[in-house]
C-alpha cells in the first residue's frame, strides 16, 4: 500500500512540475540566401553575378567583375566584388538579418583551369517580423 501511495505522490509531483513549466513554441525563421558566382574566364568574357533570394522567394541579380582580365588575374576586380558583397551583406545585417552559414565551391570543367567559377553561398536567418495585432 505504501508503495502504491508512493508512486501516487511521485507522479502528482512530475504531473505538477510539468503544468507548471512554460511551453514556449518555436520562433518562426525567415531565410535568405546571397550567391556569388565569380568567373575566372579571361578577357571579360565569363559572367559573374551576385543572386538574392529574399524569404518571399523573389529574385534579384546584380553583376559582379570577373576576376580575370587578358592580362591575367585583376586585383582591381577582386577589391570590387570584396566592396560590393561586404555592403550587401552589411545592409542585411543592420536591417536584423544574422549570417548563419556560408558554403564555397571551385568549378573547373578543363584539365587547365582557364575555365571556371568560384561559387559562395551565404545563408542568411531572423525571426519572423509579425506585422498587425
Amino acid at each position: 500500500m505504501r508503495k502504491i501511495l508512493l508512486l501516487i505522490i511521485v507522479f502528482m509531483e512530475i504531473n505538477s512540475a510539468l503544468v507548471a513549466q512554460e511551453i514556449k513554441p518555436e520562433p518562426n525563421k525567415q531565410f535568405m540566401q546571397i550567391t556569388t558566382v565569380e568567373s575566372v574566364v579571361a578577357g571579360g568574357l565569363g559572367r559573374s553575378r551576385m543572386i538574392i533570394t529574399g524569404p518571399d522567394g523573389s529574385q534579384k541579380e546584380s553583376d559582379l567583375e570577373n576576376l580575370f582580365s587578358l592580362a591575367g588575374i585583376n586585383f582591381k576586380n577582386i577589391k570590387e566584388n570584396e566592396d560590393k558583397i561586404l555592403k550587401t551583406l552589411k545592409s542585411f545585417t543592420d536591417d536584423g538579418w544574422n549570417l548563419d552559414q556560408t558554403t564555397s565551391l571551385t568549378l573547373s570543367p578543363s584539365d587547365n583551369g582557364g575555365n571556371g567559377i568560384f561559387m559562395t553561398r551565404y545563408l542568411l536567418t531572423r525571426l519572423e517580423v509579425k506585422k498587425g495585432f
